[in-house]
């Protein structure tokens, strides 16, 4: 098998339960995976908006998911309260990414939308006419407020309801010994805060200058740039594929250099 990453330390800063797939496809291809999870998913400190949303599910025309956690977190919170999968499964349901899609198929059903561009602008583009729908948007605690506000402007009554937290990893440490990886990579706007803060926190700031930072999607990108650091590697498909095939192709441009 060829190994293009072959002896790459590559910083994984994701949520110690969602490394693997990145993790297992970097050593594949010959990479050293280095683990600092930067944030993990936490439940709702108060359960009542979420738990008046699942029981009023038929109300809405659309269900919008934007993450595999917020599926995990919906169908677990459904079992809790012993609601039937149909009450989502009749709704209309939305996602942005492959990994959301497939974990809704399995855990309910497939989509019936899901946007080519895996963002939530796209999404909002993609729903046609929305004036007078009911959407409910089930997220993160700290997402971004872009597409319930594009949806709002289209004439569409809004709910959103966070069915996840989103917290730092108090417990990962970077060693003493840990030498400058080759590559950081970040897949959240989160991760990117919370990175940078355990880099400080370890004297090791410094390299969010000095190793290539590559990131999953645009928004988590600008989120870098807006604390003050360069993306070097951008993915063309925001997922967890596409930013291995992007670290690929910038490392043999670098080789080549």
């Amino acid at each position: 098998m060829s190994q293009p990453l072959a002896g790459l330390r590559i910083l994984i800063t994701r949520p110690r339960g969602q490394a693997s797939q990145l993790a297992d496809k970097l050593v594949e291809l010959g990479a050293i995976p280095v683990q600092l999870p930067a944030i993990e998913i936490a439940a709702p400190l108060d359960f009542t908006e979420f738990d008046a949303a699942l029981r009023d599910l038929k109300r809405y025309d659309w269900v919008v998911l934007t993450s595999v956690n917020g599926v995990a977190a919906v169908s677990r919170r459904m079992q809790q309260l012993a609601l039937s999968p149909d009450l989502l499964s009749s709704r209309k349901l939305a996602v942005i990414g492959p990994s959301t899609a497939e974990s809704l198929k399995a855990a309910f059903r497939e989509p019936d939308l899901v946007p080519h561009e895996y963002v939530s602008e796209a999404l909002a583009a993609t729903l046609g006419e929305v004036k007078g729908k009911n959407f409910l948007l089930l997220r993160a605690d700290i997402a971004r407020k872009d597409l319930a506000e594009d949806l709002k402007k289209k004439g569409a009554k809004v709910t959103e309801v966070a069915v996840y937290r989103i917290v730092t990893e108090e417990s990962s440490r970077l060693s003493e010994t840990e030498p400058r990886p080759n590559y950081i990579t970040l897949t959240s706007s989160a991760s990117a805060h919370a990175t940078l803060a355990k880099l400080r926190e370890a004297g090791r700031e410094d390299w969010m200058k000095k190793v290539p930072i590559a990131c999953i999607g645009p928004i988590t990108a600008q989120t870098v740039r807006d604390l003050g650091y360069k993306v070097a590697v951008g993915a063309d498909e925001y997922t967890i594929p596409g930013l291995v095939e992007a670290i690929i192709k910038h490392a043999k441009g670098v080789a080549r250099a």
